[in-house]
């Protein structure tokens, strides 16, 4: 969830990055394509939309050079959310966190939340169910970026992405399985593939979006705070409806299958 689609993105992926999960390892990673039919249709859609629009320059009809940006801004003004106008009664607006969630800013923007739905989306997918997990996946999303929104009413900037959806997964996540293992890169180690529990990772990755919260200003930027508020949504979905007996406590590993990126 982007607000200025070229300093944001670079941001972004050196604050994604320090936990780059790879992949996590459990019994539902057998069965993924089949049982995850939500997630992937999420990727898929998330991903034909992205080529079909100005933000990732390929389509001729939108030209090049500022004729480009011209249509990338009028195209994250009109599908994504402007704070400063949300609370202003406008039912055009009201909609707008719900189509954010499918319009990303830069490719960086956009691989970067599909790789971690993918990595995380098809196991809590499959603990939920679909129809649930489809509620759960927008109404977080939604309630993310509304949060947001109300703690910067006065801002002008649009913001898009699937980001707080996302890491309302993660929130789910690790309620639901916090004892899977995740592939992790991390930069400070020389990006070496390691794995460690989903209760060691995924606190850390929310502990980074604090303090990078703390440290953002006014201007263009990443929006931390609806992370933030997607996390703990999706922890506390998952805490309320699912009840501490049925959380997942232990997760078998699978056979070797090396560390290759999916």
């Amino acid at each position: 969830m982007i607000r200025n689609w070229s300093r944001a993105a670079r941001r972004a992926a050196r604050t994604a990055g320090a936990v780059g999960a790879l992949r996590t390892r459990g019994p539902a990673r057998a069965s993924r394509g089949r049982t995850a039919p939500v997630t992937y249709a999420l990727i898929t859609l998330c991903c034909l939309l992205f080529l079909v629009s100005p933000a990732a320059g390929l389509n001729p009809v939108y030209g090049t050079g500022d004729e480009l940006l011209a249509a990338q801004r009028a195209y994250f003004r009109r599908w994504g959310v402007i704070p400063a106008e949300l609370f202003e009664g406008s039912p055009g607006s009201a909609l707008t966190p719900a189509t954010a969630l499918f319009v990303h800013g830069s490719w960086v923007h956009l691989l970067g939340n599909m790789l971690f739905l993918y990595v995380f989306g098809a196991m809590t997918e499959e603990r939920m169910g679909r129809l649930q997990f489809a509620l759960f996946y927008l109404g977080c999303g939604y309630l993310a970026l509304l949060g947001y929104a109300g703690a910067n009413a006065h801002s002008s900037q649009s913001l898009v992405g699937a980001s707080g959806a996302i890491s309302a997964i993660l929130g789910a996540f690790l309620f639901l399985f916090p004892h899977a293992r995740v592939t992790s890169l991390l930069p400070f180690l020389f990006f070496l593939p390691l794995r460690f529990p989903a209760w060691l990772v995924l606190p850390f990755w929310a502990a980074l979006q604090w303090m990078a919260a703390g440290r953002a200003g006014d201007g263009p930027g990443v929006a931390y705070l609806a992370h933030l508020v997607g996390f703990g949504l999706g922890f506390a979905f998952a805490w309320v409806r699912f009840g501490r007996t049925a959380r997942v406590k232990g997760v078998p590993l699978a056979a070797p299958e090396g560390e290759n990126q999916p």
